[in-house]
């Protein structure tokens, strides 16, 4: 017997090994709509309702996944970030796939190709490339195709960009006008000034300043400043806010007269120790959780990360590009501290914790139950698998450590953290490794063989808890 003659490459029942998780799949998880509830995708081009010219413009631009991949397999920068044409880029894409065997780029490739643009049975290589390149081309010429029919032939429901407070979030109002299926939502993601100590932070006072018409000058003049864009990003339906923690630090927050001294400072370009700037972080990520939990806001903390690795990266590229790596900074103690903070004052808003360390998924799923509320299932959450880990063995052990340490039927599920309209494949590829997961441990007899109660778990993490944690106050 061939192989072909075994299993069809990426066939229907894709990573479904038994009948069991065939059922759940095909029963469930498929039909389920998408919220995704945390993204990197462009409100211009949604808005915009863009249509691609070429399909390096709607899969290679700005995806850092694919630059990484292409540079281990020793692409010159110029065919990947340079001023190469757009069939150049694919071309050294399609020269790169072949040796992704074994990365789930492999896989996720060939979904992309499949839905939304219907290329099936064509493995991309140097010398399919062509064949794939005219193919796209005419499927971009349709309307399904521009951003929006993207999102509807994923049945995408919402739709949660990642942005900054001083955006005027006119593309998101323009967007709410219209007559798409798809709800765009802002997340407020206030980076830049938590990290007082940072290069930029002056500048930034500024713009914050010509964001929200509030002088900034003491401390409480940036509270009424971030104020201002809370009220703004809440008029524009915002429910989450996302933070990017690389190394937490939880300090006693100063006294208000310290603080002001502290951004005078700043202003000045004097520098600060890592303690003085710890308590400011502190000081501030104390108010936003209050800010939050007052709106009925999620709080979203993205811990770990060793941003930039690659100086020479950074400054010939810019951030972003796949010059970040996993961080081996240990925070439990800090964040335990600041939600603990939060907690005992009962303004912890519902919180979403992601790690990029794999160690550390104990850790926080383990924090995470050590919080809770009356009424609001999960309201700590052991986030998805992210970045690194979203990958099949990353995700099965985020699963399983939900399992073992929480309760499964309340986790929120998947997300893309893309910049690509393409990575909502991404959600079929956990759906089918959830539902492998859970059909194996029916067959095991470690759950009931009852594909209506499993299955109804299986409804609740692709898409029901998702849409009560956000929108149910």
């Amino acid at each position: 017997m061939s192989l072909t003659d075994k299993l069809d490459f990426m066939g229907p029942d894709f990573l479904l090994e038994s009948e069991a998780a065939r059922r759940l799949y095909h029963d469930h998880a498929a039909v389920m709509p998408i919220c995704d509830y945390h993204s990197h995708l462009s409100p211009q081009e949604i808005a915009d309702n863009r249509q691609f010219d070429n399909l390096a413009q709607l899969w290679l631009h700005g995806d850092h996944y694919k630059w990484r991949a292409m540079r281990a397999a020793g692409i010159d920068e110029h065919r990947i970030t340079g001023n190469a044409s757009d069939r150049e880029r694919f071309q050294a894409w399609a020269e790169t796939v072949p040796d992704c065997l074994g990365n789930p780029l492999y896989h996720w490739t060939h979904l992309e190709l499949r839905h939304p643009l219907g290329i099936e049975n064509t493995l991309l290589s140097p010398d399919t490339a062509e064949e794939i390149w005219t193919r796209s081309q005419e499927r971009l010429a349709t309307p399904a195709l521009r951003a929006q029919g993207i999102l509807d032939s994923f049945d995408v429901r919402t739709v949660c960009t990642t942005d900054d407070p001083c955006d005027d979030l006119a593309l998101h109002r323009r967007h709410a006008q219209g007559d798409a299926q798809v709800a765009m939502l802002p997340t407020f993601r206030p980076d830049t000034v938590l990290k007082i100590e940072q290069p930029g932070f002056v500048d930034y006072l500024e713009a914050l300043e010509a964001a929200s018409g509030v002088a900034i000058h003491r401390y409480d003049d940036l509270l009424a400043a971030l104020h201002q864009r809370l009220d703004h990003f809440a008029a524009h339906g915002c429910c989450l806010s996302d933070h990017s923690l690389e190394k937490p630090a939880f300090a006693a927050p100063p006294p208000t007269a310290e603080l002001d001294r502290q951004l005078e400072r700043r202003r000045r370009g004097d520098a600060l120790d890592a303690e003085q700037a710890a308590g400011f972080t502190t000081a501030l990520l104390l108010w936003l959780g209050q800010q939050y939990a007052e709106r009925g806001w999620v709080m979203q903390l993205h811990l770990g990360a060793h941003r930039n690795v690659s100086q020479r990266g950074l400054a010939e590229i810019g951030p972003n590009s796949g010059f970040d790596a996993i961080g081996d900074a240990t925070y439990g103690e800090p964040l335990a501290a600041l939600l603990d903070a939060l907690d005992r004052n009962q303004v912890l808003p519902r919180t979403v914790l992601y790690n990029l360390n794999p160690r550390d998924n104990e850790l926080l799923a383990s924090l995470a139950g050590s919080f809770r509320s009356d009424g609001i299932p999960g309201k700590v959450q052991f986030g998805a698998a992210w970045w690194f880990n979203d990958q099949r063995d990353g995700m099965e052990r985020q699963l399983t450590t939900q399992m073992q340490f929480g309760l499964l039927r309340h986790f929120v599920g998947m997300l893309t953290d893309s910049r690509s309209l393409l990575s909502f494949s991404r959600h079929d590829y956990f759906r089918r490794i959830f539902c492998q997961m859970l059909g194996q441990q029916m067959v095991r007899g470690e759950l009931p063989n009852d594909l209506d109660r499993v299955g109804e778990l299986v409804r609740a993490v692709c898409y029901d808890n998702v849409q009560r944690y956000l929108f149910e106050r």
